[in-house]
């Protein structure tokens, strides 16, 4: 298959391209490599797939140095113009779109990132598979979906009208967009809401790093809603599993939907929902002294009150993803978490 994998220089991306190139897949990644985090460890990432720095173009395809199948292009979605010749040029079998403004906290300071490149650039993207006959579209949706529903696990049966942050919402709008090409032009999308993912080539801004980094440079970590929170952590090579599995199997048709008791999560066009988590949540304080254990030290804690446009707990029902797919997360917590500290200590040289 040839696959179009946008956000190939971010965390969820790089690990999936390189697992598409590694069964002999043809990969075609693009990303605009923002200043949003530390962008050494973007090119870092491209660079474990073959894309050297000083070879990055915005008008051209590079081919990799590791991977012969593999493409890369930088290139911001947004742009409508270069990202139709990219569809016309390359006539993609199969699209995963993970390219997008991450950050819950971030999107109330700058909402217009979010709307531009979450909202505008997954247009584009259904607007490319729209007129260059790709039917198989697979992206990233976000637990922060569930936003003030108490109600858990989260099931993607819940109702999911009250978000709590921008960048949540633009999250629910990829969703309806998504729903409205598949019933107007028979695209098949698939919608995954992701749950806390973390392991190696993980983000700065996201509560591993954050942690270690402070814990191994001597700074309190910040402790929000008093450690009152949990969530369902997902390691990295769990979450790349079950989107192959997505990709290999595109949506169908729900032939016994009824429009009188409509289900959510699935619909008469070729449209489905999934959760896609570890199915266990875990308590913040177990977190922490799970990083405490990796890293042979305790950490200062500042508690915190909660933060605006956080929520306390998030737990995934991954009930149909299992049933559909045999989708089952097996990697421990203690396990997930050394790894994570191998390669932070490798790629930081500590």
């Amino acid at each position: 298959m040839k696959i179009l994998v946008t956000g190939t220089a971010g965390f969820i991306g790089y690990h999936l391209a390189k697992k598409l190139l590694e069964r002999g897949d043809e990969v075609v990644g693009i990303d605009n490599i923002n200043n949003y985090y530390d962008v050494n460890l973007k090119y870092g990432r491209l660079k474990e797939l073959g894309i050297l720095e000083d070879e990055i173009k915005e008008d051209t395809l590079v081919t990799s140095k590791s991977f012969p199948k593999h493409k890369f292009m930088k290139l911001d979605l947004s742009d409508k113009e270069r990202m139709n010749t990219l569809f016309e040029k390359e006539k993609f079998d199969a699209v995963c779109n993970l390219a997008a403004q991450a950050g819950v906290r971030y999107s109330l300071e700058n909402p217009h990132a979010y709307i531009k490149s979450n909202v505008l650039g997954f247009l584009n993207i259904l607007e490319g598979c729209r007129h260059h006959n790709v039917k198989n579209l697979a992206y990233a949706s976000s637990s922060s979906v569930y936003g003030l529903n108490k109600s858990q696990p989260f099931k993607t049966s819940d109702k999911t009208e009250h978000q709590v942050s921008v960048y949540a919402a633009t999250k629910k709008s990829n969703e309806m967009l998504a729903h409205t090409y598949s019933h107007l032009y028979g695209i098949q999308t698939t919608g995954l809401r992701f749950f806390t993912v973390y392991g190696p080539w993980g983000r700065p801004d996201m509560a591993p790093m954050l942690f270690t980094d402070a814990i191994l440079n001597d700074r309190a970590i910040k402790v929000f809603n008093y450690g009152k929170m949990s969530r369902d952590f997902t390691y990295i090579d769990d979450i790349v599993e079950g989107i192959i599995k997505v990709i290999d199997n595109p949506a169908k048709k729900n032939e016994n939907w009824n429009a009188k008791d409509p289900e959510i999560q699935s619909s008469s066009a070729p449209y489905h929902i999934y959760n896609i988590g570890n199915n266990a949540p875990v308590d913040l304080m177990e977190f922490i002294v799970t990083i405490e254990n990796a890293l042979g030290k305790v950490a200062e804690k500042n508690m915190l009150p909660m933060q605006p446009g956080d929520v306390e707990s998030t737990y995934a029902d991954t009930t149909e993803l299992t049933q559909t797919f045999d989708y089952k997360p097996e990697t421990s917590l203690g396990y997930g978490v050394s790894e994570f500290i191998k390669w932070y200590r490798d790629f930081y040289k500590i």
